[in-house]
């Protein structure tokens, strides 16, 4: 089977060399299908293709060239420049892991990738040059833009050879230079891959000791005896204030660790008594009821090779405390409803806020689950013990959040620092940066100052936990109920602006988080979002 003749030229450049190539081409009835120029370093290189179909040869053809005026050489072509350029988009395109299929103002597909092929159930030429119409009639994302020239975005599905593709399908129109439009793009993601997306940016990032934001004796310490027990399996209990960086703590020293497994944190104030159990030792087929099928396995199993992150454990109840106590003992869960033991190879490190000691006093901690527990001990200082790491900390948050709210850099002001340095900072590190971001948002100046740094006013002082009294002005004519609802209320306000959510907030309190809800609505207290602080209806400033 004969194919088209394709050859490439090169002359000096000068004017008239297309014109002498098609007087030639015509006077020897040859038929030209496709000619392109190329002009570079004062020649010009041409690349044309000859319809097959004649009686020339490519040997004479080529003789033919050699006459053309200011030719330097003539040779024959596998493939045109345009081939390899469409054969290099082809493969571009098919190493893409997106679907895409774009037509023309007409609606005709003139590019499909393998991707796309395979998700449509359609083979390459089957689609390109056919109206898309024809491809999918119904709920078609490309006919819809193409009506409507907006962007269309929807979830679809699409059955090939192999099963049901689940695919999420985005189209834009396109534009040319002058706005008009000439066509439409479709991209397809497969699901799965989207999902998988989804969980990798959702997976929290690896937290190293050099993350630590803190140039104090105390944190350099901690920093450095932490190093130096993170490579052993024996238990660690860390013990701080809430915002003090507990979790952090411990996911550094799992990192430093090396162990292959996965760090998994469970707060224990966060479950429901009654799925504590399940949730950290799993369950077999049929133990209660809603159990699924082939059971499930508990957290301590997924933990396995890895670390796991008991926060809050002085807050867990005491039956589930008696388990994790013969976890720790024996290495091995035995699965609710079932009899086998499951060895289990977890790291463990527990954090409270509570002093473990006195709940051991008063019966609310078990004493051999303390002891188990309590072999290394890590105490990590509050903020207000840490003066020298203020500022640092608070400069370090402030270019985060310029770089995050894509402002110009600011800094703090001497009366800024101040104020910061004189707070007491009940909730820590999460208190301070919190209060950082708030100054960010809301001041429009390159520097911050200390009316831009909103803290809780009888809550400013040096003196520590011990003297954050929050007064009570006594009014003429004011009764005891109303003196001590007012009083509710002010410690109401104080636990919620330095705890991060009500629940923490009710545990801080010792009453249930609907107990909590219920006097919010009484004392109409109320936060517009996480920026501003909890304030009551009516109350000034």
């Amino acid at each position: 089977m004969s194919e088209n003749q394709k050859y490439k030229l090169l002359f000096k450049d000068r004017i008239g060399i297309v014109f002498d190539i098609t007087k030639l081409m015509l006077e020897h009835k040859l038929n030209i299908i496709s000619m392109e120029v190329e002009q570079r370093d004062g020649f010009a290189r041409i690349s044309l293709e000859i319809e097959e179909g004649h009686s020339y040869k490519s040997s004479e053809i080529l003789e033919l060239f050699s006459s053309l005026p200011g030719i330097d050489s003539q040779s024959e072509l596998k493939r045109l420049p345009q081939e390899k350029r469409e054969k290099w988009f082809r493969t571009l395109f098919d190493g893409m892991s997106e679907g895409i299929v774009s037509v023309n103002s007409k609606g005709i597909i003139n590019t499909a990738n393998s991707v796309a092929c395979h998700i449509l159930n359609t083979p390459y030429e089957s689609l390109v040059n056919t109206y898309v119409g024809e491809i999918t009639p119904k709920n078609n994302l490309l006919m819809e833009c193409m009506q409507k020239r907006i962007p269309v975005n929807r979830r679809k599905s699409a059955v090939t050879s192999t099963g049901r593709v689940d695919f999420y399908g985005s189209a834009k129109p396109i534009l040319d230079s002058q706005g008009e439009f000439v066509g439409a793009v479709l991209l397809m993601k497969d699901l799965q891959e989207v999902k998988a997306m989804v969980d990798a940016v959702m997976t929290p990032i690896d937290f190293k000791f050099d993350d630590f934001i803190g140039e104090s004796p105390a944190i350099q310490n901690l920093i450095t005896f932490a190093k130096r027990i993170a490579e052993l399996d024996t238990i660690v209990s860390i013990t701080g204030e809430s915002g003090t960086g507990k979790e952090l703590f411990a996911r550094a020293i799992h990192f430093e660790s090396g162990r292959p497994g996965p760090f998994i944190p469970i707060n224990c104030a966060a479950l429901p008594e009654q799925l504590i159990e399940s949730e950290l030792f799993g369950y077999i087929d049929g133990a209660f009821t809603g159990a699924k099928k082939k059971g499930k396995p508990g957290l301590f199993e997924a933990a396995h090779n890895g670390t796991i992150f008991l926060d809050e454990i002085g807050d867990m109840p005491p039956g589930p405390q008696a388990k994790i106590l013969r976890v720790l003992q024996e290495g091995c869960v035995r699965r609710i409803g079932g009899v086998e033991e499951i060895p289990v190879n977890a790291r463990v490190i527990t954090a409270t806020n509570k002093n473990l000691t006195d709940m051991v006093a008063s019966g609310d901690f078990r004493e051999d689950l303390f002891y188990r527990i309590n072999v290394l001990n890590i105490q990590i200082p509050p903020l207000r013990e840490r003066n020298s790491d203020i500022t640092l900390m608070a400069g370090i948050f402030l270019n985060r959040f310029n770089r995050k709210l894509e402002k110009k850099e600011q800094t703090i002001s001497r009366s800024g620092q101040e104020k910061l340095l004189a707070y007491s900072w009940p909730g820590n590190v999460r208190e301070l940066q919190n209060v950082i971001e708030r100054a960010s948002i809301f001041s429009n100046s390159n520097e911050i100052s200390a009316d831009s740094i909103h803290i809780k006013a009888g809550q400013q002082t040096t003196c520590g936990q011990q003297c954050k009294t929050i007064p009570v002005t006594i009014q003429n004519g004011s009764s005891l109920k109303e003196l001590t609802g007012n009083y509710e209320a002010k410690i109401l306000l104080d636990t919620l602006n330095t705890n991060s959510s009500i629940r923490k907030a009710a545990c801080k309190l010792g009453i249930s988080h609907t107990a909590l809800l219920k006097k919010i609505q009484k004392h109409k207290l109320s936060n517009k979002n996480k920026f501003t602080s909890w304030e009551q209806a009516g109350a000034a400033g």
